[in-house]
C-alpha cells in the first residue's frame, strides 16, 4: 500500500487536521460512540496507508485505536487497541490486498459483527471509485451507499442506524454484542443469506471476524 512513500511528517498537519471536525461529529452523535486510544504504532499504520490526517480517514488512523460504535456493533478501523486489536492496514494486508500495491482496489475500513464489511472503494466496484460499499451478510453482495468516507462516518454516529439493521437486530442484541471483543462477530445459524426464520430464531455464537469475512466473501 505504498504511494510514494511520504514519510510521518509529510503526512501529520495540525494545522489543517480532519481530527476536530471527527471530534465535531462524535459530539453530536445520536448513539453511543467510543473513541479508542490509538496504538503506539499509530505513526506507521499512517504511513502504511499514505492518508494525510487533513483527511478524516487519516485522521481516524493517527488519532484512534478505531471507533465502536453502538454498543460494538460498528466497528470503525483505526491503528489498533486492546479491544480493537487488529489495525486498518494489518487487516486489509491480511484480507488479501498486497502491501506492494500503489492504488489498492479496495480498502477495508469497518465492519459489524454480523459479518458486514465496509469498504473503500479504489476502482473494484466502480471506475469512479471513492465511495463506501457495503458487503450485507444477508445477501452476500456488495452494494454502494453512495456515501463518501466522511458522509459514512457521519451517517455511522448520526443517521439511521437502527432502520439499516433492522432486520438483523433481536430483542437483547446490546448485551450479547458487547460481550465480543473488537476480533470477533457473531455467526448466526442458518446463515443470513438463507432462507430461515428471523435472527432471533437463530442459533448465535462468537467467532473471529476473519472466518465471517472468508465466508461471506467465498460465497460471491
Amino acid at each position: 500500500m505504498s504511494y510514494g512513500r511520504r514519510q510521518l511528517d509529510e503526512l501529520v498537519n495540525d494545522d489543517d487536521s480532519a481530527w476536530p471536525l471527527v471530534q465535531d461529529w462524535v459530539s453530536g452523535a445520536r448513539r453511543d460512540v467510543e473513541l479508542l486510544e490509538p496504538s503506539g504504532s499509530a505513526g506507521e499504520c499512517l504511513v502504511s496507508i499514505q492518508v494525510t490526517t487533513r483527511s478524516p480517514l487519516g485522521a481516524v488512523v493517527f488519532h484512534t485505536g478505531g471507533i465502536l460504535v453502538d454498543h460494538g456493533w460498528l466497528r470503525v478501523l483505526g491503528s489498533g487497541n486492546e479491544r480493537l486489536p487488529c489495525a486498518l492496514p494489518q487487516w486489509n494486508f491480511a484480507c488479501g490486498l498486497d502491501a506492494s500495491e500503489s492504488a489498492p482496489p479496495w480498502l477495508l475500513v469497518a465492519d459489524d459483527v454480523v459479518g458486514g464489511f465496509f469498504a473503500l472503494d479504489g476502482g473494484r466496484f466502480s471506475s469512479e471509485g471513492h465511495t463506501i460499499w457495503y458487503l450485507a451478510p444477508d445477501t452476500v453482495e456488495w452494494e454502494d451507499l453512495e456515501l463518501g468516507y466522511s458522509d459514512f462516518l457521519s451517517w455511522c454516529f448520526r443517521g439511521d442506524v437502527d432502520g439499516f439493521y433492522e432486520p438483523q437486530r433481536w430483542q437483547g442484541w446490546e448485551a450479547e454484542v458487547a460481550d465480543l471483543d473488537g476480533n470477533q462477530g457473531l455467526s448466526v445459524s442458518p446463515p443470513l443469506f438463507t432462507k430461515g426464520p428471523p435472527i432471533k430464531e437463530r442459533s448465535r455464537r462468537s467467532v473471529p471476524i476473519q472466518e465471517l469475512f472468508a465466508l461471506h466473501v467465498g460465497t460471491l
